[in-house]
């Protein structure tokens, strides 16, 4: 029973007029500021069915849950935002409230130091000590060592995968073959022309769009071992052990030259640091680029350092010096012909009737290729359905792909290059992203 007057009317307002967006949200804030917390939840709750996907109503919700200790909801009501680049920098901070409630403190402060770099207002001094209390502790008091390095007969593998296996995209892979794969293939020719085998590439686009895929493709083109690092490989609570795993990457790509050193979601390791407030960030991001530099001249010979990010506006500008990421190379979302191929691929081990993949590939404008999987899925899954109620395998048929094609839509371009074209129109001063002009200008 709500014992404010204010709010009684508010409430006694809302059900008169069940439908008014504005005035729920407000109830719903006030609800919250107040601590009436299940109530507040409700009234989030009755905003979402008028706006499902409106962001400052699921950060509402999402506060409610953290503060009566339910991380788990909270995080299942953020998540969709979270996979997008750009959402709301408050709901970087939420997430980072309950990943600590739920004791993932690596994950709680890559989100925490995300929103703020984005946006210092949002900062909470009381989380920001919460996150660095193990720094603090390890300082103060001498802790166990981290856990060695995963050993290389676990972190290596051989892929598979070739450039064959990569539909479209044949201006990224030629960029590839000169930069990374023809050095190493003809090391005497670009040798006399002061050339070493080894760099860094760092692929960015859209999420889904086949980074990790082309990157694969990459290291078995060229027979390389693949090392794919991810964040939980390098992040650690202890002072100083997210370097020495970094080191420990390398090291191990470089023992086993030639070698792909992958690594994904980069922004998150060489993020600005400019906007860092934390020394200990600071550190990870300088022994990434001691390590890129190596040791002498030779260090990262036969070493291919690839990186992916959909978010490369993130990345330290220090990253793009010759030597290090000094090639940006746009993975753009497939076009028409790209998508046909995909689906090719996608299909190829499967039973099929006549296909028209063109004909698929026109109503999935906006597809990439994680979007373009799922419908093959979805498909696959029906037509199996129907092949065990038949007693045999009915091959599946271009009608069955464009019915899975009706009920899907596009996951995250249109919102990725709604972001990217705030940067290329408004904060490309140094023309980095020069390159996605003319695709973002295709598409507006």
């Amino acid at each position: 029973m709500l014992d404010d007057a204010g709010l009684q009317a508010l409430r006694e307002a809302a059900r008169l007029s069940p439908d008014n967006l504005p005035l729920r949200r407000h109830l719903a804030e006030q609800l919250l500021t107040k601590g009436y917390l299940a109530d507040a939840e409700a009234e989030f709750r009755a905003a979402l069915m008028l706006a499902p996907k409106d962001p400052d109503i699921t950060a509402g919700l999402a506060e409610t849950f953290v503060r009566r200790s339910a991380y788990g909801a909270a995080l299942a009501a953020l998540e969709p935002f979270l996979a997008e680049p750009g959402h709301p920098p408050r709901m970087g901070v939420l997430a980072a409230r309950a990943l600590l409630g739920e004791g993932d403190t690596g994950k709680a402060g890559y989100h925490y130091h995300e929103a703020v770099s984005r946006d210092p207002g949002v900062a909470d001094p009381e989380l920001a000590a919460r996150l660095m209390a193990p720094v603090a502790f390890a300082q103060a008091v001498p802790s166990p060592p981290a856990p060695a390095p995963v050993e290389a007969e676990e972190k290596v593998e051989r892929s598979e995968v070739t450039f064959a296996d990569v539909a479209g995209m044949e201006a990224v892979k030629e960029t590839l073959r000169v930069k990374l794969l023809l050095p190493l293939r003809q090391p005497e020719l670009f040798a006399a022309f002061g050339k070493r085998a080894g760099g860094g590439v760092l692929l960015y686009g859209p999420p889904g769009a086949g980074k990790t895929h082309l990157a694969r493709a990459a290291a078995g083109e060229l027979g390389a071992s693949f090392v794919s690092v991810g964040l939980a490989d390098i992040l650690d609570m202890y002072v100083g052990s997210s370097e020495r795993n970094l080191r420990a990457m390398f090291d191990l790509a470089r023992r086993q030259s030639p070698c792909v050193l992958f690594f994904d979601e980069v922004d998150a390791l060489a993020a600005r640091r400019s906007d860092m407030r934390q020394a200990h960030n600071r550190q990870i991001v300088n022994q990434f680029l001691a390590e890129l530099d190596g040791v002498d001249q030779h260090a990262n010979e036969g070493v291919l350092v690839l990186a992916a990010t959909n978010a490369p506006w993130y990345v330290d500008v220090a990253f793009r010096r010759p030597g290090r990421f000094d090639q940006l190379v746009f993975v753009p979302p497939p076009d028409a012909a790209a998508r046909a191929a995909i689906l090719r691929i996608l299909c190829r081990d499967k039973p099929l009737a006549e296909m028209d993949f063109d004909a698929v590939a026109r109503v999935t404008d906006q597809f990439v290729g994680a979007d373009l999987k799922g419908l093959v899925d979805r498909a696959v899954e029906v037509k199996l359905q129907q092949s065990i109620s038949a007693g045999r395998a009915i091959p599946m048929s271009t009608p069955d792909l464009l019915a899975a094609a009706k009920g899907a839509k596009p996951t995250a371009v249109r919102e990725w290059l709604a972001t990217a074209r705030n940067y290329v129109l408004h904060a490309n001063e140094s023309g980095a992203w020069d390159e996605l002009l003319p695709y973002i200008k295709g598409k507006w």
